[in-house]
């Protein structure tokens, strides 16, 4: 088969699922967040992201699933731009778990809701069992740190044994270090990290032996600038360094999450499994 025919038949697919899209719309079951309207201004037309609307949410409820809350309308509306930008990196990640995982014999992907459900009673009445709490001193100040990771999955290997990991979605925003503990710092949410792996919070409410947090940035100078504040926390050896694995957004795309060259807190190389 020719590409021209392929090209052809690829987009009579991407025509005939738009096409369904817009009824869906249009029928409420799902919408268009408006912050997209200024993606790009003066180009014309650009992909457009549907989210999940009110009928669409209700009727899926109807089909057994379980939602919080079903405002979906009003959530569309207040999403902004950066949030709908994340959450996108955030689904491109799982989906390259899933098609790194698939077909292989010698590890399985295990769903975070899987993690919960396998979990203590007590975990799975939590409103986000994976958020991790913690209480910091600074000077003479104690702070309650509360991070929540953007994804938690697990692997799976024929012997029963897992590996577990919690997984920071960094797209460069947020300043990694700021001298006052209460504003907002991707320092803060490692020192969470920590303090929430010290206290053995997984074990309690998981059974997790231990666990690892992936964060996915931007360029590896913000890689270095965050390997470096990790290094002036002062945390034991060891586990500080070697909690967190670090990789460059644009280079993991290029390869797999399963057989990239992760770095450590210390730049040492490892892979998942």
């Amino acid at each position: 088969m020719r590409s021209s025919h392929i090209a052809a038949l690829v987009g009579r697919s991407l025509d005939r699922t738009n096409d369904r899209l817009c009824r869906l719309y249009h029928a409420g079951f799902v919408d268009r967040p408006r912050a997209q309207l200024d993606y790009y201004p003066t180009s014309g037309s650009a992909p457009m992201v549907y989210a999940l609307g009110d009928l669409g949410a209700q009727l899926l409820s109807d089909g057994g699933a379980e939602f919080a809350n079903c405002e979906w309308s009003r959530k569309n509306r207040e999403a902004g731009r950066p949030f709908i930008e994340h959450q996108l990196e955030i689904v491109e990640f799982h989906i390259a778990l899933e098609r790194s995982t698939r077909g292989r014999s010698d590890v399985r992907l295990i769903h975070p809701e899987e993690i919960v459900a396998s979990s203590p009673e007590h975990t799975r009445k939590k409103r986000n069992p994976f958020a991790r709490r913690a209480t910091i001193s600074q000077g003479q100040r104690a702070h309650d740190l509360a991070v929540a990771p953007d994804l938690v999955f697990g692997l799976m290997f024929p012997d029963g044994s897992r590996r577990c990991f919690m997984v920071e979605i960094d797209r460069g925003t947020m300043p990694i270090m700021r001298a006052d503990l209460a504003q907002t710092s991707f320092v803060r949410k490692m020192q969470a990290y920590l303090a929430a792996h010290a206290t053995k919070q997984h074990e309690a409410q998981f059974g997790w032996k231990t666990f690892r947090v992936l964060t996915v940035t931007t360029d590896r100078n913000r890689t270095q600038s965050i390997r470096e504040a990790l290094r002036e926390l002062n945390v034991p050896h060891i586990f500080g360094p070697s909690l967190f694995l670090f990789a460059v957004r644009d280079e993991l795309r290029a390869s797999d999450p399963i057989e990239y060259a992760w770095e450590d807190g210390a730049g040492r190389q490892t892979k998942l499994i």
